[in-house]
């Protein structure tokens, strides 16, 4: 698993981020900003995406950084509060005069931003969210490096209905990304011609499974698809046990974190989770063995979530470095939208100003016993 820091550590980050002076704008002539909740519910996933683009972007800046700047990554807790997340955005654009942020999580977070980039003319690079509503139509300021989860959702269910199961129930978080995913399920049931024997909602920010798993229980289902925040899909799955369901958990590529195998405990083994990108153990592509290379020297195992992270950065500093020495938001914007084709090692990543999808890979893992994703 990722070697984990402590709560304290990331704290000091973001506070010390936060105060940052001269010093740092001495040394880091290049600002980036990130407003992800580095404490709440999805705390795991965004600490091991941070830690996958932090891997890079160290790496980037110990060469000398893009064409002699280093790059700084001033990253703010939003605690997975929308509301948050748009003042820290606010923060990071006016005060700390970012030259394009990076790494939002949730979708209702990221929706919620849109508004500031279009006024400032900013672009968000690889939001950890696969919200279909960021990819179509186009966000002129929004620069994807992943798929979207509706194509995870309808993978999913076309894995589950080739092996025959025909008993699926639904949970959802009762928001935007739920009802996102949701969609990509319902496609994925209709190719399949099979109607859900259950279907459950539950509050974002109280989730409360105490009644809805004895119903899906009761419905006895051979699947259940869990459109959930990593720590209430761990909540949900162990009401569910507790209810007497032995159904099959799925959930998707935002919940592929080592943090989220750990939350499971004893119940990891055999859920299945999408993903977004390659086997983080497929040494054959560049990219990955480039990634596990930096983090053995680190003492780190890649995660599926940290990788994620690491192919945003490679974005990121691809379209810094198009932009030139003085990388304005006008100029980074331009940049991004003039990638054809760049290579990430192993994938390629294209955008154009009628596209910003960047990637449309998809993939179905299992946890096995030893708590790795199995492909």
């Amino acid at each position: 698993m990722t070697k984990k820091r402590g709560n304290g550590w990331w704290a000091a980050c973001v506070l010390a981020a936060a105060l940052a002076g001269g010093n740092t704008a001495a040394q880091a002539q290049i600002l980036i900003g990130q407003t992800a909740g580095f404490s709440g519910p999805v705390a795991d996933g965004v600490k091991e995406t941070t830690a996958g683009a932090r891997l890079y972007l160290d790496a980037v800046n110990a060469r000398g950084g893009v064409l002699g700047q280093k790059v700084e990554l001033i990253s703010l807790d939003d605690k997975f509060d929308p509301a948050l997340t748009v003042e820290n955005a606010r923060k990071l654009i006016e005060e700390r005069n970012v030259s394009a942020l990076f790494l939002t999580r949730g979708t209702p977070n990221t929706e919620a931003v849109i508004p500031l980039l279009d006024k400032y003319g900013i672009a968000l690079v690889g939001p950890s969210t696969g919200a279909m509503s960021l990819h179509r139509p186009v966000r002129r300021h929004v620069f994807n490096v992943r798929a979207p989860y509706q194509r995870e959702a309808e993978k999913a269910i076309g894995y589950l209905a080739s092996l025959g199961v025909s008993r699926l129930a639904i949970v959802q978080t009762d928001d935007s990304f739920g009802a996102d995913v949701l969609l990509g399920v319902q496609k994925g049931l209709q190719a399949a011609k099979l109607t859900p024997v259950a279907h459950e909602k539950f509050d974002r920010a109280k989730p409360d499974f105490s009644t809805i798993a004895p119903r899906i229980a009761l419905a006895n289902p051979q699947a259940v698809i869990m459109i959930a925040s990593s720590a209430a899909t761990v909540q949900g799955y162990n009401a569910l046990r507790a209810a007497g369901s032995t159904a099959q958990v799925v959930t998707f590529s935002h919940n592929a974190s080592a943090g989220f195998v750990k939350s499971l405990g004893s119940n990891a083994r055999g859920v299945i989770v999408t993903q977004v990108f390659p086997n983080e153990r497929a040494t054959n592509l560049p990219m990955v063995r480039e990634a596990q290379e930096l983090a053995k020297a680190q003492q780190q195992e890649i995660s599926p979530a940290m990788l994620e992270g690491f192919a945003a950065a490679k974005v990121l500093v691809e379209g810094l470095r198009r932009a030139g020495p003085k990388p304005g938001r006008d100029k980074v914007q331009a940049a991004l939208e003039s990638i054809q084709k760049f290579d990430l090692g192993g994938l390629e990543v294209s955008f154009s100003p009628e596209d910003h999808s960047g990637l449309d890979y998809t993939d179905l893992s299992i946890i096995g016993t030893d708590g790795k994703f199995r492909r």
